[in-house]
């Protein structure tokens, strides 16, 4: 990832273990990303809104196309109510 990836985020719930081996906790600020390392942290800043919210990598997705990062509800909520569903968004290592 460059310094700055702009895509569209979503949030994800369900339950299970995600691809680190952590069990998937809605209630973390944790998110999905198709290549950073596990552990990364980013923040990812709703473009429509200026809100932020800073989260770790703990996952794999999304995979669909214009998706770069799937966000726990907790994290999504933090930068767009969940009724939105997708917001357009630039992420950022930290």
């Amino acid at each position: 990832m460059a310094s700055a990836e702009t895509c569209k985020a979503s949030y994800y719930s369900g339950g299970g273990t995600t691809a680190s081996g952590e069990r998937f906790d809605p209630d973390k600020l944790t998110a999905a990303h198709k290549t950073l390392p596990f552990g990364t942290r980013v923040k990812v800043k709703n473009r429509s809104n200026g809100k932020t919210v800073t989260v770790r990598i703990n996952d794999r997705g999304p995979f669909i196309t214009g998706r770069c990062v799937d966000l726990t509800p907790k994290a999504f909520k933090t930068i767009a109510p969940l009724s939105q569903g997708v917001v357009g968004v630039t992420v950022t290592k930290v």
